[in-house]
């Protein structure tokens, strides 16, 4: 179980913890408003993805809870979603082996994680 606070996820964000098999997100959200999380796989050295790069966001998402499922939006290496004021979460069960550093976390706001 890793813990992420709202200033390490902030701005750049920060590199993950290694993920196998069926993970829980848990996020706290201290704003008034939405705010909005990422996990986005590292770019290659240009910048960029290509054919060597992981696809690190591909996986099932899925147990949303106080989460509109429509806000996810994913692609190969990036999935995205709008978090509601309080506490939520939602599951994920990567397709691939997500190393450690292979991927950044980012939330705005005062928006802190639990993954478990």
């Amino acid at each position: 179980m890793a813990s992420y606070t709202s200033t390490q996820l902030y701005g750049p964000g920060t590199p993950i913890e290694a993920l196998r098999g069926d993970k829980t997100f848990t996020f706290t959200n201290l704003n008034d408003s939405t705010t909005y999380f990422t996990i986005e796989t590292v770019r290659n050295t240009n910048g960029v993805y290509d054919s060597t790069s992981a696809t690190n966001a591909l996986g099932v998402y899925y147990n949303f809870t106080n989460i509109n499922t429509d806000s996810l939006i994913t692609s190969s290496y990036i999935a995205s979603v709008v978090l509601p004021p309080g506490v939520s979460s939602f599951e994920f069960n990567p397709t691939v082996n997500i190393d450690v550093s292979g991927s950044f976390l980012r939330a705005t706001g005062e928006t802190s994680l639990v993954i478990s």
